[in-house]
């Protein structure tokens, strides 16, 4: 039964239009109208997720994401993630739980959204990504579809403040399913999979439809294209920190709990 899913979604739907987002899909096509597929994509915001379940919306699939756990141990998000059937992830806790979930699903004929790269790049470039979409999808012989999203970190990003602005143009991408034979080493298949995300990501920002207003809005704009985002080499310092701060946070929580 479907009692959450809908709701959410028509939600969603009536705030994009509320807020004039204008969203352009491509290649939807390449999502299946049936059977299981997982959906890899870049991340640059946190709505990401909105926008690639509402553009799959085209191919009659519902996305399931797998996501962290805090998020379903929020008590206002929990109950919507658990009544979506999003698959939680707990990020220090054993990999194998999270992908032996994402197989069932799979088997089950669902559709699964991943971020390889497990957290937003602050350099809005896709960069080094974990081998989980590959692993998953060749465990359940699943299509591995390619997405970019491009537009949304204007609106909602890590270290940026919230930015609601009307007609923010949002652009999202589906490449063709990557082709792998069940043998193949996921850590090969997952450097091709980033190689086709950074490719639609690059049409994406070829294509996108608005320019910063000014010089103090060219900060979602990647600092090899002349924006002010932080460079490919300071977003990796920056998620290396967060990752060290993560870490400590965890043990010092385990040892107040003893």
């Amino acid at each position: 039964m479907e009692l959450v899913y809908p709701p959410v979604t028509a939600f969603a739907i009536s705030v994009f239009k509320a807020m004039g987002w204008k969203i352009d899909v491509t290649g939807t096509e390449h999502v299946p109208a049936s059977g299981p597929a997982v959906i890899a994509t870049n991340h640059v915001g946190y709505l990401d997720f909105t926008f690639i379940g509402y553009t799959a919306r085209a191919s009659g699939r519902r996305v399931r994401f797998l996501a962290k756990k805090e998020v379903f141990e929020h008590k206002l998000t929990g109950p919507l993630m658990r009544g979506m059937h999003h698959i939680p992830v707990d990020r220090f806790g054993r990999a194998t739980d999270a992908l032996r979930d994402a197989v069932a699903a799979l088997q089950r004929g669902e559709v699964l959204g991943m971020f390889p790269e497990s957290t937003i790049n602050r350099s809005f470039v896709p960069g080094p990504a974990k081998t989980g979409a590959a692993r998953m999808a060749m465990a359940a012989g699943a299509p591995l579809v390619p997405s970019a999203v491009w537009g949304s970190q204007r609106i909602l990003t890590k270290a940026r403040p919230r930015n609601f602005q009307r007609g923010v143009a949002i652009s999202v991408a589906y490449g063709e399913p990557l082709a792998y034979e069940p043998g193949d080493d996921p850590s090969v298949v997952t450097k091709r999979l980033m190689e086709a995300i950074r490719d639609l990501v690059e049409r994406l920002w070829t294509l996108y439809p608005q320019q910063p207003a000014d010089d103090s809005d060219r900060w979602w704009v990647p600092a090899h294209l002349g924006g002010t985002a932080p460079t490919v080499d300071e977003a990796e310092e920056l998620a290396a920190l967060e990752r060290a701060e993560r870490r400590a946070h965890r043990k010092a929580q385990r040892r107040g709990g003893r």
